[in-house]
């Protein structure tokens, strides 16, 4: 994918594929809430016609590559790599080109021992023994050429959630997982880093059974499980996406459900609190 192809991917698809959801509708723009910070109002506005954003709180804005750089805080050339690598099919429909399809492989999956992902981790302030237990090292390529390396999170289809520094994706199939333990309450998660945090601030595995969703969109996929406990522990994050999966959970189900995130109200997720409670 070069970046011609990549600046043809659209970016609301892009949005709502992270779990975003306009606020508002209007002729030819929508308005999201932010992804950078926590607000009431939407300031995030993205044209449908010219495929461009502007974030009106700091008045920043441009192409999708643009939206990626600030997202994960990167270059140009990482912000496409990051496109190319989780493929997304959303290009605008008046013009033809498409981008290819990577293929990747996995090589090999370790123990997490790499110095860089070693460091990524404390700067996350995850405690390595809950991680090591949970997390994996995953060396991986696509299209059998540069070998990448990053912290790999199984699901329960057999995929991989990948993170470093520089990236955020899935190898495989997206979905779900899940860690049961026996037990009648169950803590749902919407990232394995947030799980992470949640053991590290209590230092202790907790007979509970876990539930991360590795995307808000999966929310629905978590539906009858839930069912089966007395007691739901709701620890999503502090915006739309997260606020809209809770209000599925609790009119989904006739069993207790307990929002957490009122307990790092003023962070957008649990992990961003551990981190503010380390420093």
């Amino acid at each position: 994918m070069n970046f011609k192809e990549a600046k043809n991917i659209d970016i609301i698809s892009y949005l709502k594929k992270l779990g975003l959801e306009p606020e508002k509708n209007y002729g030819k723009y929508s308005m999201f809430s932010s992804p950078f910070r926590n607000e009431k109002t939407a300031s995030l506005k993205v044209d449908r016609v010219k495929n461009l954003w502007v974030d009106y709180g700091t008045n920043e804005g441009g192409s999708i590559i643009d939206l990626i750089m600030h997202l994960n805080n990167c270059s140009p050339k990482e912000a496409l790599n990051i496109l190319s690598i989780n493929t997304f099919s959303f290009h605008r429909k008046e013009e033809t080109p498409k981008a290819n399809k990577s293929t990747y492989s996995i090589l090999k999956i370790t123990d997490l021992k790499n110095r860089n992902l070693l460091a990524y981790l404390d700067e996350r302030k995850i405690n390595l023994d809950f991680a090591r237990q949970f997390f994996h090292q995953i060396h991986y390529t696509f299209d059998n050429k540069k070998e990448y390396y990053g912290i790999g999170f199984r699901n329960d289809l057999e995929g991989f959630e990948i993170r470093n520094k520089f990236f955020k994706g899935c190898l495989g199939k997206k979905s779900i997982t899940t860690f049961l333990n026996q037990s009648n309450t169950v803590s749902l998660f919407e990232s394995g880093w947030d799980a992470l945090a949640y053991l590290t601030l209590k230092n202790k595995i907790p007979k509970e059974d876990f539930i991360i969703l590795n995307s808000t969109a999966l929310v629905k996929n978590t539906l009858a499980l839930v069912q089966n406990y007395s007691k739901i522990k709701v620890l999503f994050d502090n915006d739309v996406s997260g606020k809209t999966a809770l209000k599925y959970i609790e009119d989904n189900t006739k069993n207790e459900v307990i929002d957490c995130s009122v307990h790092y109200s003023e962070h957008n997720d649990l992990n961003d609190y551990l981190i503010s409670q380390q420093k």
